[in-house]
Parts: structure tokens; C-alpha cells; sequence
């Protein structure tokens, strides 16, 4: 029977690729399902990581990381989870830090979680108490705020050497990176500021004064606006990039009651999700207007937050309550609260 030069080729096609992944031993990779993820969750206080699997609501592995894991992000290719680990121990709100044991600095740095191999491969040193970071649009470079010593470190992943220090404000936590890649926010608690960097250089550009106590940033996808959580004023400030200032103030509550600490986009930016800490509340503003559109209760201090691949349903990390709230964004219900390791703290959804 005749067949096309199109369907020869297709077999053609067919039959190398058999050949080729024959001789190496390897079949083609599936593309993500972005229908089925896993969460993954770093438990401060008990010191692992927990996984849940979208499709069940259950977790399916527990994995010991070492101290105080708290920031999580994925590597741009969703290959590695990058975890900040500290051997600082814990000191909340009122703690006399003098009467607390020394630090372990052997634990400080970033481990770096193979997500096919489920295991934590290494720990790369990053500077003294390392709380949250970011990496760079190449996937080369790991920024960290040290909240011990304030400063921002730039840690080269290949080579696991920190190879940049710069100095910003007092325990620094928040980092972000611009959406072009060109520069950097790091947030500063004690000073109520923001310092910008630039990435080529490792320099400051601009230290910029904002809310009381900072926590997060997140972008615009254009890169023109910048929100950020300011815990102490119960409200987000929104800062102007091409003049990093601070332009307007976003009122959450009464300060003391409402807490803002995590700050989260829809991935086309119209919406900004906020967690409140012992506010026990997610806050959903409309970027048009900078107004707030609707605000829920969802948990025991929500503080890192996620979204599902669909951007339908938000997860948080209760760190009091030991659980993984489950939001359903169509309405703000909460559908399932699901059990996890000892002090939840940062929370990342891959596709599978």
C-alpha cells in the first residue's frame, strides 16, 4: 500500500528515535502533567521535607534535610528544589537570644534537592543563617538574605562557592529577582527598607524605605511594580522600579491584629494573594486598583503560600497547626486541611 513522504518520514521518525533510545539505555521524558503536582513543604522545627501528592491530598514521603529548613524555591528547569537550611536556633517574637544555645554553622547553606532521585544531594555554603533567597533568570546563581549578618549573598550553584557579599539592612529575609533579570530586592525587617541590586555587578542601587518589618516581594510580570508584605502596618507597599520608591500603601487591618508575610501573583498579575501570619487570613487584591477584592480565613498563621499549575487552588503553610490549608480560589473556601511535619514554614507545587 502507497503511503505519503509525510507518513514515511513519521516512521522514520518512529524507528530512530527506538534505535537511539535503545542504545542508550534511556526513554524519551514525559512531558509535565499539570494536572497532577506534587506540594512540597519544609517543616521547620522537625527539620524534613514533606510531599503531597495533588491527586490524593495525602502525603507520600517525608525527607530529612537538616536544621530549620525555610525558604524553598525550584530551579528554573524544575530539576532541583534549592532549601535554606540554618543552624541558628529558633528565637520568636520576645525570646532573649542570649539564653539561647550557640548556632551550628556546620548546618548553614542551601541544600539542593534532586526532585527525580527524591534526595537532598548536597549542602552549599551560603553565609551565616541563611532564611530565604532567590535565583537568577539562568539558573546560575543563588541570591540569599544571611539574617544574621545582614547581608545578601550571590552563591554560584555549579561550583557551590559564594563568591559576592553585599551588605543591606538588618535581618534581611525577603529576596526577589526582577522579571528582567537585571536586579534584585532584599527586604530588611529591622530597617523597614528594601535594598536593590544590581546583579552584574553585585552592587546597590537604592536602598528604598518602605513598611514596618518587610517580609516578601513579588513582581509584576512586566517588571513595573513591586509589592510588599509590611507586617507591622497591616498593609502591602507598592513600589515604582524604574524610580524604586515607594508609591502607595495598600491597608490590610489594624496593625497587631493582621500580619501580612507572604506575597503571591496570578501568573498573568491581575491578582495578589496575601498571607496574614496570626491574622489567619489570605487577602486577595485586584493589581488594576490596588484595592482589596476579598479576604478569608484559611488557617492558623498562614505564612508561605503557593499555587496550583492551574492557578485555581492556593495552598499555605500553618506553621502553629502543623497542616497545609487547601483554598479554593473560586470562592476562598477552605476544602481540606491536610497534616504535615513540625512547623510548616515554605511551600513550593510542581507539575509531575
Amino acid at each position: 500500500m502507497f503511503k505519503s513522504p509525510s507518513h514515511a518520514f513519521a516512521l522514520c521518525a518512529f524507528f530512530l528515535t527506538s534505535v537511539l533510545c535503545t542504545a542508550s539505555g534511556k526513554t524519551p521524558e514525559k512531558p509535565a502533567d499539570s494536572q497532577h503536582f506534587i506540594i512540597y513543604l519544609t517543616n521547620e522545627r522537625s527539620g524534613d521535607l514533606s510531599e503531597i501528592d495533588s491527586s490524593t491530598l495525602q502525603v507520600i514521603a517525608t525527607i530529612p534535610l537538616g536544621k530549620r529548613p525555610r525558604g524553598i524555591h525550584a530551579s528554573p528547569d524544575h530539576r532541583f528544589l534549592y532549601i535554606a537550611l540554618s543552624g541558628s536556633p529558633i528565637a520568636g517574637p520576645g525570646v532573649d537570644e542570649s539564653k539561647l544555645p550557640p548556632p551550628d554553622r556546620s548546618a548553614d547553606g542551601i541544600g539542593v534537592f534532586d526532585v527525580q532521585q527524591n534526595k537532598l544531594l548536597r549542602l552549599i555554603p551560603s553565609g551565616s543563617d541563611p532564611e530565604n533567597f532567590d535565583i537568577t533568570k539562568d539558573g546560575r546563581t543563588i541570591i540569599v538574605s544571611n539574617e544574621d549578618d545582614a547581608k545578601a549573598t550571590f552563591v554560584d550553584i555549579a561550583t557551590g562557592k559564594l563568591t559576592k557579599s553585599v551588605p543591606v539592612g538588618e535581618e534581611p529575609e525577603g529576596v526577589k529577582v526582577s522579571p528582567n533579570g537585571k536586579f534584585v530586592y532584599v527586604t530588611s525587617e529591622n530597617n523597614g527598607t528594601i535594598t536593590a541590586i544590581d546583579i552584574s555587578t553585585a552592587t546597590p542601587i537604592k536602598t528604598i524605605k518602605v513598611g514596618r518589618r518587610p517580609r516578601s516581594v513579588a513582581f509584576l510580570p512586566d517588571g513595573s511594580r513591586a509589592y510588599v508584605s509590611a507586617e507591622n502596618d497591616a498593609a502591602v507597599t507598592v513600589v515604582d522600579t524604574a524610580k524604586n520608591e515607594a508609591v502607595q500603601t495598600i491597608t490590610l487591618g489594624e496593625p497587631g491584629k493582621i500580619k501580612p508575610m507572604s506575597v503571591l501573583l496570578s501568573a498573568d498579575g491581575a491578582t495578589l494573594y496575601v498571607s496574614t501570619g496570626r491574622g489567619h487570613k489570605l487577602f486577595v487584591i485586584d493589581t488594576s486598583t490596588n484595592r482589596v477584592r476579598a479576604s478569608q480565613e484559611i488557617g492558623e498563621r498562614p505564612w508561605g503560600i503557593a499555587l496550583s499549575p492551574d492557578g485555581k487552588t492556593l495552598f499555605s503553610a500553618n506553621g502553629p497547626s502543623n497542616d497545609v490549608s487547601v483554598v479554593s480560589l473560586s470562592n476562598l473556601s477552605v476544602t481540606r486541611k491536610v497534616k504535615v511535619g513540625d512547623g510548616p514554614w515554605g511551600i513550593v507545587a510542581l507539575p509531575r
